[in-house]
């Protein structure tokens, strides 16, 4: 296993930590269990981020640009959805 095969596991699994910290703090019954949820997902979304920034450094994960006339035909499509 090379070491961008490694670094998508890592990514996938603490994208998957994310989920659960924030399930956890969202359904957490006192704020004791919130803050501790809370606390792991801060911590985790920061490693995620440092997973992220090496693997675009070194050019493993990428990401297109959207074009301006797709985002202004999402925007007017869900437009009429969101009120205000």
């Amino acid at each position: 296993m090379d070491d961008k095969c490694l670094m998508e596991g890592l990514l996938l699994l603490e994208k998957g930590g994310c989920d659960l910290y924030m399930h956890g703090a969202i359904e957490s019954p006192t704020n004791s269990v919130h803050r501790a949820f809370d606390d792991a997902l801060k911590d985790s979304l920061s490693m995620q981020d440092s997973i992220y920034a090496n693997m675009e450094k070194k050019g493993w994960y990428t990401t297109d640009n959207a074009e301006q006339q797709r985002i202004d035909s999402v925007k007017t499509k869900y437009s009429s959805t969101v009120t205000a």
